[in-house]
Order: C-alpha cells, then structure tokens, then sequence
C-alpha cells in the first residue's frame, strides 16, 4: 500500500529534522565513506611510536607491566591509523554512484525489499 501525499510529506519533513539534529547518525545511517581525517593519522603515529619507545625501555629496564603497557599503547595507535583508512564497506564506483543519487528512504526500502523478498 503507497503513502499517501500527506504521509509523504510529513516523513521528508521528519527526514529533514533528523539530517538537522543528528548528522553523525544520518551518515551512519546511510553508509557514506567517512573522509579521512589527518589529525587521526598523526595521533596514530605519534601513538605507534611512542608506545614502541616504551616497549623498549620496558625490555631494557626489565619491567614486564611497562612493556604491556606501551604494546596496549602501540595498538590503540595502529587502530586509529588503520579506523581512518577503512570505511567498514567496499563498494565499486558504479554501486557508490547509484546509491548517491537515491535518497535515504529509497535506500532503506532497497534494503528492507532485499531482506524480505530475495530469499
């Protein structure tokens, strides 16, 4: 059964609303790639290697717990680094165009007729 224009026209209103107070959850919503951010990369690194450092003077000093300590420190950094690159979903250059020009609801019903009828 299709909307009605009413029905229509509050649910673009309430779409508009969403895309107003809530960007971050829009995005993540609709599956659009983050655009890297370069401040993540240099804290990644700086993380890396400064956690390096500590491993090592953890080796020399003999401290197990610091050693621990600057590999948690290391890995937080590799994931920043590597979080920033990554978008979570690989899509062609076709998908990614086809889906730019569909809107958010039309997506969604996409999703929800894919779910339900092509079992």
């Amino acid at each position: 059964m299709p909307l009605s224009d009413h029905e229509r026209k509050l649910l673009a209103e309430m779409e508009a609303a969403l895309v107003q107070d809530d960007p971050r959850l829009v995005s993540t919503l609709s599956g659009k790639i983050r655009a890297p951010q370069g401040n993540r990369v240099v804290a990644g690194l700086v993380s890396l290697f400064g956690g390096m450092a500590i491993i090592l003077a953890g080796l020399v000093a003999k401290i197990p717990a610091v050693g621990i300590a600057g590999f948690i420190i290391a890995l937080v950094g590799s994931f920043l680094i590597i979080s920033n690159f990554s978008s979570g979903k690989m899509k062609n250059a076709s998908q990614r165009t086809q889906s730019n020009k569909k809107g958010w609801g039309d997506r969604l019903e996409d999703r929800w007729d894919r779910r339900n009828f092509d079992k």
